[in-house]
């Protein structure tokens, strides 16, 4: 089940929630961060999740944990997380084929070394357009600009 959450509805509860799943996820999958880096993150992703326009919450139904979610901002993908124990259950290709199909999303950014990420949006039907040298933070973490083709 997908759900769209306004930025009202989001309790602190919620967010501790995404944000444990944030760093589940990440430490599974970002391995070229340290932990200084993962910290430094953690209050940054949780600002986040308080404030970008829609968030989209997974799980099986109404009354379970979520499982995933993801984060658009004017039709991007900011942010998409899975639970490290729910991934390889089809729940990124649900949330990304949802939000393309209903929000008209076109774009998202990978870091570059991450090429599991890479494989799923290319998968999804991606391309890269661009490449930064840096990510937002001004890290040498490069990130690769995609678009939908």
């Amino acid at each position: 089940m997908i759900q769209s959450l306004s930025i009202p509805s989001r309790s602190e509860s919620l967010l501790q929630t995404l944000l444990n799943i944030w760093e589940e996820s990440v430490r599974s999958t970002h391995l070229f961060l340290s932990e200084k880096d993962i910290a430094a993150l953690r209050p940054l992703v949780l600002q986040g999740l308080g404030g970008i326009d829609q968030l989209l919450i997974y799980s099986i139904d109404d009354g379970n944990a979520p499982l995933g979610f993801m984060g658009i901002q004017d039709h991007k993908i900011e942010m998409l997380f899975v639970s490290p124990g729910a991934m390889g259950q089809g729940i990124g290709k649900k949330l990304v084929t949802h939000v393309i199909d209903h929000l008209n999303v076109q774009s998202v950014d990978v870091n570059e070394q991450n090429p599991q990420a890479l494989g799923f949006y290319e998968h999804m039907g991606f391309c890269v357009v661009e490449r930064s040298p840096l990510d937002e933070q001004g890290n040498p973490f490069p990130i690769l600009h995609m678009k939908l083709r």
